[in-house]
């Protein structure tokens, strides 16, 4: 196992870049900690796939070092970095039998064959494929073959990480949560570094202990879920995570006040006069509807009940705004207005999250 450091890192497929936008990886410094489990999330063409590549060894970066633990492993290929990989579609071979095709990466590397045998059982139980063992692998489903796939990537107990790309983009609905919880469980018991990519915040947020969201090349946040929800650092990350995402709404900030289009609303602490794209964000978790005179006028178009609570679907001058109702609230036909929670509104310059600054405004 290793910790592994990024330093200065950066990729472009042009082999002259002139501007920022030729970068698939924008300059990035990040540290992930040996043992940790790690999801990578953003949207298709973000760069998270790149990444990948480029800590196992696949594709060698344009600028910058890749560290595990302090050797740099730059310039090593896959196999000196001593990494497990698992990839999107299933990989194993047909004519060998579940059994075999777990105990291939261990019987490559000269492991006595007590070893294999138990280590292969052990893995073998874990998903949930014990009795299928000496079944070839030919006319398994996809669902089966993928879980082979995982296996042979946990099998090594020697490995510095083992890296997932979308592992369970091929696995039927019902069976994901399944296999997450077992490897969220194969992680705890054996610690390994663990990167896992995906495009599904669910998958992200039950599976890492910190999620990685990229947006446009660049690493936008590092947290563990609950700093994703309570302060994202980008409006992207308030956007993409949260279902529906964060409320964002153009304003001016200056003190403890926002001023927005028809309307005023109270911060948890001061700010500074921000120039530039200026906004709020806010959860529909934190926004509340109601029928009092100091709420924000708002046209509520819809009401969605998803059973544990409804969603209402609203604008305010033209921008959406979604509120979420806990369940066994009633929703008045008079209710047209929305209250913000102070504690929970973030202010954005840029996109970017500003901190308050504690201090009472002049």
């Amino acid at each position: 196992m290793a910790k592994i450091t990024l330093s200065n890192l950066a990729h472009s497929y042009f082999p002259k870049p002139t501007s920022e936008e030729d970068w698939a990886l924008k300059e990035m410094n990040h540290v992930w900690n040996d043992g940790e489990a790690y999801a990578l999330l953003g949207a298709s063409g973000c760069g998270k796939s790149t990444l990948l590549n480029i800590i196992s060894g696949l594709l060698e970066p344009s600028e910058g070092q890749i560290l595990f633990g302090d050797t740099d492993v730059t310039h090593m290929t896959t196999t000196e970095r001593n990494i497990a990989q698992v990839f999107q579609f299933p990989v194993v071979y047909d004519t060998m039998t579940v059994r075999e095709n777990l105990a291939f990466p261990l019987k490559n590397r000269g492991a006595p064959a007590d070893y294999i045998r138990q280590r292969v059982q052990t893995i073998g139980q874990m998903i949930g494929m014990e009795v299928e063992l000496d079944h070839r692998a030919r006319g398994l489903t996809a669902d089966a073959k993928q879980k082979i796939s995982l296996g042979r990537g946990m099998v090594r107990e020697d490995v510095n990480a083992i890296l997932f790309d979308e592992p369970l983009t091929v696995i039927d609905p019902h069976m994901k949560w399944a296999l997450r919880t077992q490897l969220k469980e194969l992680h705890q018991q054996f610690g390994h570094t663990m990167i896992y990519v995906t495009h599904d915040q669910t998958e992200a947020l039950t599976f890492a202990d910190k999620v990685v969201v990229m947006y446009d090349g660049r690493v936008v946040q590092m947290g563990t879920p609950e700093e994703l929800f309570e302060t994202p650092e980008h409006t992207f990350v308030g956007y993409f995570i949260g279902s529906p995402g964060m409320n964002v709404l153009r304003a001016r900030v200056e003190g403890r006040r926002a001023a927005l289009d028809n309307g005023e609303i109270g911060l948890a602490g001061a700010y500074p006069a921000l120039d530039g794209k200026v906004e709020i964000g806010v959860r529909p978790e934190f926004v509340r509807l109601t029928d009092a005179p100091d709420g924000l006028p708002v046209n509520v178009r819809r009401v969605e009940d998803v059973g544990r609570h409804k969603i209402v679907r609203a604008d305010y001058f033209g921008s959406p705004i979604n509120v979420i109702v806990p369940e066994g609230h009633e929703i008045g036909a008079d209710m047209t207005r929305v209250l913000f929670d102070p504690a929970h509104v973030n202010v954005y310059q840029n996109d970017w999250r500003v901190a308050p600054t504690g201090q009472e405004a002049a």
